[in-house]
């Protein structure tokens, strides 16, 4: 994924453990997003179909994601978008290198909590789950905007 210049704002939509429930709140909420980014457990290759259906996707394998379909996701993607380099995977704690100087921005899930934290200047993203409710968890989705190399992340509840 590349994007044809630095100076113009690319915005990602960024979700994570649906565990196989798309909702109708997410893909409203991704309407209109440059690109797409599944960060594991997605658990059907029919949320994928949907997905790259609203805008180009990308996708890493989860724990839950297995089965033919499932094969040819990798477990780690590494993309550069707008002058900035991403890293996705789905447990940060698989996590085996130091990204700092060579990542802008690591992507992960499988907590099913959303996080937004700097570390040696690195961004480090957590959607959170987009999935099923589980206790006390928010059911919650992503958004990173890059703009000329540099990275911002939110993210949002979403309506049952």
């Amino acid at each position: 994924m590349h994007s044809s210049g630095n100076n113009e704002k690319v915005r990602i939509g960024v979700i994570s453990d649906t565990h196989g429930l798309l909702r109708d709140s997410a893909l409203q909420a991704l309407e209109g997003v440059d690109h797409i980014l599944h960060i594991g457990d997605i658990c059907s290759p029919e949320i994928l179909a949907k997905l790259a259906a609203i805008a180009p996707t990308h996708a890493v394998r989860g724990y839950c994601d297995y089965g033919q379909w499932a094969d040819d996701l990798p477990h780690t993607v590494t993309l550069e978008v707008n002058g900035c380099w991403l890293y996705l995977i789905h447990d940060l704690n698989g996590l085996a290198m130091d990204p700092s100087g060579q990542f802008q921005v690591v992507l992960h899930g499988h907590t099913h909590l959303p996080e937004v934290r700097e570390s040696k200047g690195t961004l480090f993203f957590n959607p959170g789950s987009a999935g099923p409710t589980r206790a006390g968890k928010p059911i919650s989705i992503g958004f990173l905007e890059i703009e000329r190399g540099v990275p911002s992340a939110t993210w949002e509840h979403l309506q049952s």
